[in-house]
């Protein structure tokens, strides 16, 4: 394991922020942090990084005790924070190179990681260029280059695609998924859903300081009990078929609004077939008619019962 974290507990007053957490994040993969805001994942990571002292528990990274002086530790992480963390009076390269010189004291070697490291992040044409001159979308760029210039075996990155355009965004996870290609172990954390489902090997919900679900994203939504979500297009519901829709088998729920009626189903066979049926019966006119498995912000509704927010 590249992290073992035993019943960690921190406490701020009568605040409990991480209650006897406890998770392990395996060699090679990307992991995925997910939590409502104030869950503890901000606490959690900085407790990994012995950036913050915590009440109760055991931190282990590489298999060695974590703590504020292993500096031998600390040498093979990168970290790349939700903040946009650079220099303004350096220039791109300058950035790069100052940060990788924290890790890495010979000049030709360093020449070659920062170089190697504005290629990796597509900064070439802004070598030369300083911060207030790039958009927010090369800024995330340039902070990931700092963050991660000196090759480490394990990068934490929080938030790294906020407020960014979808070209950067693009670039920027694929950038992650390369660096895990090149052997790097990850720690992820984000807002968006459809990046985590995308990207993360495995993923834990954390919240109100406890880690309540673990797993691949298949895990997950196997814990859930919605199976299938049905929408219809229609100008032709009434309350009466609302009522009977919902007497129909497997369903959870039945919602009309603005002309789109939503059907959530348990899993369970035909529940698509079911619906049809019932619209064909009642001759009900309508237009598209779609069907979508569960998602993973549905899983993070279901378990939480809370919406993931910025």
């Amino acid at each position: 394991m590249v992290i073992k974290v035993k019943n960690l507990v921190k406490r701020y007053s009568e605040l409990i922020a991480l209650d006897h957490l406890s998770f392990s994040v395996r060699k090679g993969e990307i992991f995925g942090l997910l939590g409502p805001n104030g869950s503890g994942k901000t606490t959690a990571i900085n407790c990994i990084l012995s950036l913050l002292k915590y009440d109760k528990g055991e931190i282990e990274i590489f298999d060695k005790p974590m703590t504020p002086e292993a500096y031998d530790i600390k040498r093979n992480i990168g970290i790349v924070m939700q903040n946009v963390a650079v220099y303004n009076e350096l220039s791109v390269y300058e950035n790069i190179d100052y940060f990788c010189g924290l890790y890495v004291k010979d000049k030709n070697l360093r020449k070659k990681l920062v170089d190697e490291a504005i290629e990796f992040v597509d900064l070439n044409d802004y070598r030369k260029f300083y911060p207030n001159k790039l958009s927010g979308g090369l800024l995330r760029r340039l902070n990931i280059a700092c963050g991660i210039a000196h090759k480490p075996e394990l990068i934490i990155l929080d938030e790294p695609t906020v407020a960014v355009d979808p070209q950067s965004r693009n670039k920027i996870l694929e950038g992650i998924k390369e660096l895990n290609k090149k052997g790097a172990t990850i720690i992820y954390t984000s807002h968006y859903m459809e990046e985590v489902e995308q990207i993360c090997s495995r993923i834990m919900i954390i919240d109100k300081g406890r880690a309540i679900a673990t797993g691949t994203k298949e895990e997950l939504k196997a814990m859930i009990t919605l199976g299938e979500k049905i929408t219809v297009e229609s100008y032709d519901i009434s309350e009466e078929h609302l009522i009977r829709l919902k007497n129909l088998p497997n369903i959870v729920s039945v919602e009309y609004k603005e002309q789109l009626l939503e059907i959530k189903s348990s899993k369970g066979k035909n529940n698509l077939e079911n619906v049809l049926e019932f619209i064909k019966r009642e001759n009900i006119q309508f237009g598209k008619i779609y069907s979508e498995l569960p998602t993973l912000n549905d899983v993070f509704l279901e378990i939480t019962g809370k919406e993931l927010r910025d």
